[in-house]
């Protein structure tokens, strides 16, 4: 949230996140209540990978058909797209409080419906109304909590929104491994419904965003809040700062696209946002336990629990990401991460290559799925997410993180709905080649496209954008933060 004084890089660390919240736990209350939102997100993106192998046993002609079950997977993406364009709308218009809310209506509704479908449309419909609140979800949580946190700590907050997601597709794991033995599908969809109804009843106790209720001119509500959320001698200067920010930005919706800080901030948001789908990243979460049986394990436990350590690192690599996120950067995470994955894609191409030799190199290829998912968690992972809510000028900063979400739920569409048509034509080790080159082709858009935000006030952001600057790599110049010098 902030708007105060210059806040120096170096004093971002992840030790100054646990420092400030100790101290003021509402921080913390604020940001996880938000996040459960995160934890549903993961989950109902993740539990589909195992629910599948179960739902083509009871359902015969799911299981001849390749289409239907790219449709069972990929309609909670379909239903995402369309929630996260309402979602942007949403957060301006009724607020971020009630749109999270109103997420977790959809995902009840959708978790209750799939769990006692009768045919395989009933599933359908209760993935689209889950993933509605998914694309809600996706792009609100992080930008409440973005909004309700200094901006020292910015990065460490939002990542806890990543842990969660990380998290949520973890625990999707474990339950679809837990529910093996009574081998239903059932159980593992409805019990999403628990979460969104604890997220519900937190969220009505809970304030709205300070940034939003003063832009609502809700002034004395705002102050309130930010009483809250900082130290009492801070808190008239983070009212004064909110203040020229918001008068600052109270042009028309309609300048929005003409609007050069607009248009900067859509070409890094929407950049981060479809590279973080075309490596690749939701074949392996969606599919994992499939990919695993590519790979020469058949047993459906057994690649269950392969899948759970591939997720486990995910959320590893999302505590990794709150420890490093605020100290070496959003960029400079993304771009190391895009080397790592697409090493480790090539040489998951050349291995799946050799199919036919399951038993020597069956456990290689395990393995090396766990690498990409290391490499991919703590930089492309939550990175994305945290560019996105802190990128945008606040007049346009639900318009733009929903036209970002939509951008990544479009392409996350795209992927999940062809991986398996894909293996067919191109084989496995072609798909994963694929993903390779429009990898690469990601690195280069975000190198020329998406500048540092680490530790800027959001005004020093809207500067960074306004002025001119120019792509470097890793060496952030004295002075240059903070001072509308775009840092590598």
């Amino acid at each position: 949230m902030v708007e105060g004084g210059p806040v120096k890089a170096d004093k971002t660390e992840f030790t100054e996140c646990w420092k400030i919240s100790s101290k003021n736990p509402y921080i913390m209350k604020l940001a996880f209540a938000a996040g459960i939102g995160g934890l549903l997100f993961g989950y109902d993106t993740g539990v589909i990978s195992g629910a599948l192998l179960y739902i083509k046993e009871d359902f015969e002609e799911v299981d001849k058909s390749t289409f239907l079950q790219e449709l069972i997977v990929s309609t909670c993406v379909a239903g995402a797209i369309i929630g996260a364009a309402v979602g942007g709308y949403a957060n301006d218009r009724i607020g971020r409080r009630k749109t999270i809310m109103v997420a977790d209506v959809l995902f009840f509704l959708g978790s209750i419906i799939m769990a006692i479908a009768p045919v395989p449309a009933v599933i359908i419909v209760g993935r689209v109304l889950v993933g509605l609140g998914v694309g809600m979800a996706s792009m609100t949580a992080p930008l409440y909590i973005s909004e309700a946190s200094p901006a020292k700590i910015r990065g460490a907050m939002v990542s806890t929104n990543g842990l969660l997601i990380t998290g949520g597709q973890f625990l999707s794991y474990l339950i679809n491994l837990a529910f093996t033995r009574v081998r239903t599908w059932r159980w593992m969809l409805g019990v999403a419904g628990l979460p969104a109804l604890i997220q519900f009843l937190l969220m009505w106790s809970l304030p709205e965003s300070p940034r939003w209720l003063y832009r609502e001119n809700y002034v004395h509500e705002a102050k309130e809040i930010l009483e809250k959320l900082y130290p009492e001698d801070e808190v008239d200067r983070e009212i004064q700062a909110l203040r020229e920010s918001v008068e600052s930005e109270r042009a028309m919706l309609k300048g929005a696209f003409t609007d050069k800080v607009v248009r900067r901030g859509l070409y890094a948001g929407v950049t981060v946002q479809v590279a973080q789908q075309f490596v690749g990243i939701n074949t392996v979460m969606y599919y994992s336990p499939t990919i695993v049986q590519f790979a020469g394990f058949a047993s459906k436990s057994v690649a269950l629990a392969l899948s759970l350590i591939t997720s486990g690192l995910n959320a590893v690599g999302s505590i990794i990401s709150m420890m490093v996120v605020d100290k070496y950067g959003r960029r400079r995470l993304m771009i190391i991460s895009m080397f790592g994955i697409i090493s480790c894609l090539i040489i998951l191409a050349v291995v799946f290559r050799q199919e036919g030799c399951p038993s020597k190199i069956g456990f290689l290829a395990v393995l090396l799925l766990g690498l990409y998912i290391i490499s991919y968690s703590p930089g492309m992972g939550t990175a994305p997410w945290i560019v996105n809510s802190e990128i945008y000028p606040l007049r346009y900063r639900g318009v733009g993180g929903g036209i970002a979400a939509v951008a990544n739920w479009t392409s996350n569409l795209l992927v999940s709905l062809t991986f398996l048509t894909m293996t067919q034509t191109l084989t496995v080790a072609g798909a994963f080649l694929m993903f390779a080159a429009i990898s690469f082709i990601m690195l280069v858009a975000i190198f020329l496209f998406v500048p540092e935000t680490k530790g800027l006030q959001f005004e020093e952001v809207e500067k960074l954008l306004r002025d001119d600057y120019k792509p470097g790599f890793f060496k952030v110049k004295a002075g240059d933060q903070g001072k509308g010098k775009a840092p590598a």
